[in-house]
């Protein structure tokens, strides 16, 4: 498992790769002091996992995960301070630990990415086995006591709510246990556009495209049939770039 270390204390940097040793399993391939020598860091290596600082000097750290315009690696929050614990797990971190870590408290985070990996391994293989789903196929949603059998070429957009996805129809929100890459993973990629982190647009709901801030591009969707929609999504701007090219723009 590929990781880097973002911390602004070379001190902190360092206890933590001792303390890492003990993990064979983890593999420290960068770190880096701030968010600027993070953000090309880990688009140039791609890794699997980030132990992250929350306050450091110019962004922090849930600045710098904003800047992560692809998928975002696992992050587990190690920081001093103990009130951004809430907004960290709005960010879906995996664990928040806080300095000076110890190594049982480490090792309760690592257990918590090794879940998360064989869980996505099981998405994976059951991904193949059932196969890529498309605007024709029905899938059975239940939220609750509610239950829907939708057809996805209904369903406008797919928000990521944590581990949840919550799923735009009619003027239906029901929210299923999944990831929003797993899902991405089944979905027909010439009707399920990325759009940003955390959504994935249906481009036939699409209604309105405007300019946006640095490049990006703010698509409106359609009203649902019998719902409110008219959405309002940012297409972030690496993604508006492929989003150009597919709607041939």
């Amino acid at each position: 498992m590929r990781a880097i270390i973002v911390d602004d204390e070379r001190l902190a940097r360092n206890e933590l790769k001792r303390l890492l040793e003990e993990f064979p399993r983890i593999d420290i391939v960068g770190e880096a002091a701030n968010a600027e020598e993070a953000i090309p860091l880990i688009e140039e290596l791609n890794p699997d996992l980030l132990f992250l600082d929350i306050q450091m000097p110019g962004k922090n750290g849930f600045e710098l995960l904003e800047e992560l315009e692809d998928r975002v690696p696992e992050v587990i929050f190690t920081t001093a301070y103990d009130e951004y614990a809430l907004k960290a797990f709005e960010y879906n971190a995996l664990d928040y630990i806080m300095k000076p870590i110890d190594s049982p408290r480490l090792a309760e985070a690592i257990e918590k990415v090794e879940h998360e990996q064989e869980k996505a391994k099981q998405e994976i293989a059951a991904i193949d086995t059932e196969g890529q789903l498309g605007v024709h196929d029905q899938v059975f949603v239940k939220d609750g006591e509610k239950c829907w059998f939708v057809r996805l070429g209904k369903v406008r957009l797919f928000e990521s709510m944590g581990n949840y996805v919550r799923l735009h129809f009619d003027n239906q929100k029901p929210m299923i246990l999944k990831s929003l890459n797993s899902l991405e993973e089944r979905l027909d990629s010439k009707i399920y556009f990325r759009a940003n982190r955390k959504h994935i647009i249906n481009l036939n709901w699409i209604d309105k495209i405007e300019p946006w801030f640095s490049g990006g591009l703010l698509v409106t969707l359609k009203a649902g049939e019998v719902g409110p929609g008219g959405e309002k999504i940012e297409i972030s701007r690496r993604q508006a770039i492929k989003f150009k090219d597919l709607m041939s723009l």
